[in-house]
């Protein structure tokens, strides 16, 4: 009985040709370059998760409860009582400025403190660290003072030349010092908070007398939910109490009353850590974009070397749709593992970002979520399919003519409507993991202009090369690299414009990162000052700046200080209840640190109008000042200082830096001197050697500076940052480490659009150089030949994505990460010189075979035999 062969099914036929196509090696370019995008992606996004699960989970410790109601008055009994009913814990404090003196017979010295006074219930969320004496080991507690002690900061101890067990006089009470603070989780970031801090129970805070009608203090009440209370439920009721604690703020005016999160917990180092993110959400997006590229480049090559297949399978009586539906399939295998392997990649990445970054967090991570991995998964398939796929479709078209005519059949535009459809969706993945509405944009709006730019700048290029090259002067083989350019036209437009591609991700990477961190540094450098020091009178400036002269400190800031309320803007008087926004109705009731200078402070940009030095009658206002209160140049404001009223008129506008550890103030008179007014003077400077906490060995010996300046000067306040330095400084370092891990992926990323742009000529080069061969043309010239048209091809690339990567560093620079950046005017040399490099290097290792192989073979490929 004869027996009907069938033809295999789809499904059959693609794992077939997905075995012996990877086994050909035809598919690994396509492989590593999804690959290495998802394992970007995947890498930032789980890094991303576990780092705001975490600080979710630590925003809690910071707060010390689920969340804090802050105010400058007394917490109203309602929100205590509203807490209560719902089953909440609650846990008041009191935190305010004073000054903390030791005992006579201890010297009597004076200290401006920090004091914290709590209820037993604190720390609702948290631990604090302590010790029983400087050299005694760290402990652990979730417990307040008991009543009659304190615990202070180490710092205080050698102000006040005390020691622990020692009474410490705080108004009209004496306390215990009982232990000293190491570490204190819901320490906040102001300014007071700098200065040593004093923490006492709460019972005794009447005692001591400091609380009156006109004193400054900041009232918290933090609530937790109870531990029969915890997970969802517990986090729901919270949110609840937090939404009405906000209803009542807004329905019944409560000046004053804030709801505080973790985003106003450290904001000394918040934008570094906001440009950290962007940046390696850049790179991630620039890695995803590239890789978009060599797909693209790579499924087009993969095509062109299956049309005889695909017209043999047509003679042998294969539909097309079923011919379609294989290269589907065998597509979706590759990208479904390609993927997988992305995201595993990834997940073993991200760990690298955990090390690296160790400490910004206080514990163990979280362990990631599932949405990174489905994410990953999601754009390794849209690149394969969206970029992948539309070329490889046409192969399903493919005449059964070709067989015997291999000049029909070619690759057209027929499958644009499925590319345009892929990378919209690709877009729209790009935006979504850009996190950042400008980033995104102008990434991925900006590479898509470049590309037209490419196309355009590189086709006017082509058709000038042959004109530039007279043949009758120039060498054989310029000429005859020249001519080969030229002669496909739309073919070198596409390997300069993906070269261009390759090469702009490249140098805006590197741009960016040079600058990028160099700005990071520059907001706090090594030199950067340690100490704040205010409150010295006038007449103790000269001998202040001799002290500070006499032990070696230079370049320190030095300004006036004078303290005055804003009393009426264009001659009307202001009023908080004037002001909608919370901060800008704070602003007006509070004094202002105000200040003169004939001159702008370094740091200061002027934005907006002109500083005029010593000009009478003008001021100086902050540009975020201005944009709160709603003032603009011209306007006039009045001061209250000390009884004194003082006008003037807006002349500039500035912008200022005020996570640069440098003195800045809101508003200026751009005038040298002003002795009607009363002042003090405000100095920050870099405290030599000796008084830093771990001056090395070789630091100069003698008496503690910090402690000289207490005893000569008994009245100032020295305010020392350097811990808060050291541990931006310090965070900073972590976040240059991981940005530069991830910068290798997306290196390697472009290198591999460099080879896949090269390695898709491949087949064309060898067509061309065996009919040169027959020809008689010798190895040596076509050697000769290729490496002018690489180095030509990757010089022109390199120029175009210079001069657009400098333009799109600029826009990023300004409007993504808000720094200032200037580009090099070497850069569009150095890019072209990289660019014939780097084409150079990727064309030896993909098309080294090309002048190898047999001239009988390739043309027997070609059909020309």
């Amino acid at each position: 009985m004869e027996q009907t062969l069938r033809p295999p099914s789809a499904a059959a036929l693609a794992w077939r040709q997905t075995l012996r196509d990877f086994r050909a090696g035809e598919l690994r370019l396509l492989a590593v370059a999804v690959t290495l995008a998802v394992a970007a992606l995947t890498a930032v996004g789980f890094f991303a998760d576990r780092l705001s699960n975490g600080l979710q989970r630590d925003a809690r410790q910071l707060l010390g409860g689920d969340a804090v109601v802050g105010s400058d008055r007394a917490t109203p009994p309602a929100l205590v009582a509203k807490a209560q009913q719902m089953g909440l814990q609650v846990a008041p404090s009191v935190v305010f400025p004073s000054m903390a003196r030791a005992p006579d017979e201890r010297g009597g010295a004076t200290r401006l403190v920090a004091v914290k006074a709590v209820s037993p219930a604190y720390p609702l969320r948290g631990k604090l660290q302590l010790k029983d004496s400087p050299s005694a080991a760290v402990q652990t507690v979730a417990a307040a003072p008991a009543p009659g002690t304190v615990w202070v900061d180490a710092s205080l101890l050698d102000a006040l030349q005390i020691e622990v067990g020692d009474k410490l006089l705080l108004g009209d009470s004496a306390l215990t010092v009982a232990r000293l603070i190491v570490v204190e989780p819901d320490r906040g970031a102001g300014f007071t908070s700098f200065s040593p801090r004093v923490m006492l129970a709460e019972a005794d805070l009447a005692a001591t007398g400091l609380v009156q009608p006109a004193s400054r203090l900041n009232y918290r009440l933090a609530v937790a939910a109870p531990p029969a209370m915890a997970g969802a439920r517990g986090e729901a009721v919270v949110r609840e109490y937090v939404a009405w604690v906000e209803q009542q703020i807004q329905a019944q005016t409560l000046r004053g009353l804030r709801v505080e999160s973790i985003d106003s917990g450290r904001p000394e180092m918040q934008q570094t850590l906001d440009r950290a993110e962007k940046f390696l959400n850049l790179v991630a997006l620039l890695a995803a974009l590239l890789a978009a590229v060599a797909v693209g480049i790579a499924a087009r090559d993969f095509a062109s070397r299956h049309l005889d297949d695909c017209a043999m399978l047509r003679v042998l009586g294969l539909s097309q749709r079923r011919i379609a539906t294989a290269y589907t399939l065998e597509f979706a295998f590759v990208g479904l593992l390609a993927s997988v392997a992305g995201v595993l990649i990834g997940l073993l990445v991200h760990n690298v970002f955990v090390w690296l970054l160790a400490g910004l967090v206080s514990a163990a991570l979280p362990p990631p979520g599932l949405g990174p991995a489905l994410f990953g998964l999601g754009v390794g398939m849209t690149l394969l399919l969206g970029f992948g796929l539309p070329p490889v479709l046409q192969l399903a078209q493919v005449p059964p003519l070709r067989v015997i005519r291999r000049d029909v059949g070619s690759l057209n535009a027929s499958s644009a409507g499925v590319l345009a459809a892929g990378a919209l969706g690709f877009v729209a993945l790009l935006m979504a993991v850009s996190s950042d509405l400008k980033l995104g944009a102008i990434a991925v709006g900006g590479f898509a202009l470049a590309i037209g730019l490419f196309a355009v700048m590189s086709w006017g290029a082509v058709l000038l090369l042959k004109r530039s090259v007279p043949e009758s002067r120039a060498p054989r083989w310029l000429v005859l690299a020249t001519r080969q350019i030229a002669a496909r036209p739309a073919f070198a437009v596409l390997q300069v414009s993906a070269l261009a591609v390759g090469l702009l991700a490249l140098m805006l990477l590197v741009l960016l990162r040079t600058d990028l961190i160099a700005s990071w540094r520059q907001a706090t450098p090594p030199d950067a000052p340690n100490r704040f020091v205010i409150n010295i009178q006038p007449d103790q400036a000269e001998a202040f700046r001799g002290t500070l002269d006499g032990a070696g400190v230079k370049n320190y800031d030095w300004y006036p200080m004078i303290r005055g309320r804003l009393v009426a803007i264009n001659g009307k008087p202001t009023k908080a209840d004037d002001y909608a926004d919370e901060r800008a109705a704070r602003l007006v009731e509070r004094e202002f640190n105000l200040s003169h200078s004939a001159q702008a402070p370094a740091g200061n940009a002027v934005v907006a109008g002109r500083w005029v030095p010593d000009e009478a009658g003008g001021l100086s206002v902050e540009e975020g000042l201005a944009q709160q209160l709603g003032l603009k140049l011209g306007d006039t404001l009045r001061f209250d200082i000390a009884g004194q009223f003082r006008e003037g008129r807006i002349t500039s506008l500035r912008k200022v830096d005020w996570g640069s550890m440098r003195v800045n103030f809101f508003v200026m008179f751009p005038q040298g001197r002003m002795d009607d007014v009363p002042l003090t003077y405000i100095s920050a400077f870099r405290a030599p050697a000796a008084a830093a906490p771990a001056a090395p060995a070789s630091a100069p010996a003698g008496p503690n500076f910090d402690s000289r300046l207490s005893r000569d000067f008994p009245n100032i306040t020295n305010v020392d940052v350097s811990a808060s330095i050291a541990q931006v400084q310090r965070v900073l370092d972590q976040v240059v480490r991981a940005v530069e891990f991830l910068f290798g992926f997306t290196l390697v990323a472009g290198l591999v659009v460099l080879f896949s742009a090269i390695s898709a000529t491949r087949e064309a080069r060898s067509r061309e150089f065996a009919i040169m061969r027959a020809m008689g043309a010798g190895g040596r010239l076509l050697a000769q030949v290729q490496r002018t048209e690489l180095l030509g091809v990757g010089a022109l690339a390199g120029l175009l994505a210079s001069l657009v990567a400098m333009v799109l560093g600029w826009a990023l620079a300004k409007f993504a990460f808000q720094f200032a950046w200037t580009p090099s005017p070497w850069v569009p040399l150095i890019g072209t010189a990289a660019g014939a490099v780097l084409a150079l290097m990727a064309g030896w290792w993909g098309l080294r075979e090309v002048l190898r192989r047999p001239v009988l073979e390739t043309l027997r490929r070609a059909g020309a035999v």
